[in-house]
């Protein structure tokens, strides 16, 4: 099925999947990506509203709970209220402009995809030590602070603060707490997955 879906070419594809609680850095090291190294961003769906200089299509496709299920989902989930997923036609587009992708997800959509495509993926699971750090990225991107409570008290949160047991031995950590360093690191891995760096 799935090489049907992506029309017999999904050998040469990669997929660098990024996940970790909020605020771990997982939106900004997908720009990252996307702006050094040109590997194309899998846009996720989600029916929560636009964050201030969001748009449509370029950070998410922002759906309604009707056109949200229009689409065909390897995974899904509910979060805060809000419906987020990832769909093969996202995928597709991707891989269609670049064989190397990389998407935001939750550790339970990590592991979705390291089921459904294992060869094609690879997991980076971001952290940092200080839960004020991530209070603090939360804030610069518009949260307020009832709103970062609530977040970091979900049962998601909590789930993706530590890394899952069908994670370990599969991921790549990089602890996010000094962005220069994470550069380094994110140079470093791309180099050992024989993933061209030339910034």
């Amino acid at each position: 099925m799935l090489i049907d879906i992506f029309g017999g070419k999904t050998m040469e594809n990669k997929l660098i999947v990024l996940c970790g609680a909020p605020g771990s850095g997982k939106t900004t090291v997908s720009k990252y990506l996307t702006e050094n190294f040109a590997i194309e961003p899998v846009l996720t769906h989600t029916t929560r509203p636009k964050r201030k200089g969001e748009h449509d299509g370029i950070d998410y496709w922002f759906e309604t709970r009707e056109t949200f299920f229009k689409n065909h989902y390897l995974e899904y989930v509910e979060y805060d209220g809000n419906l987020y997923g990832s769909s093969y036609e996202s995928l597709e587009r991707a891989w269609q402009k670049d064989p190397v992708a990389t998407i935001v997800l939750d550790t339970k959509g990590a592991e979705t995809y390291l089921e459904q495509i294992p060869e094609k993926t690879e997991v980076v699971y971001l952290c940092v030590t200080d839960e004020k750090v991530q209070r603090e990225r939360m804030a610069q991107r518009g949260d307020d602070a009832d709103k970062i409570q609530r977040r970091l008290a979900s049962q998601e949160a909590k789930r993706d603060k530590h890394l899952p047991n069908k994670l370990v031995n599969h991921v790549h950590v990089i602890e996010n707490d000094d962005w220069e360093e994470t550069k380094v690191k994110i140079q470093t891995l791309l180099q050992m997955l024989g993933i061209e760096t030339t910034c």
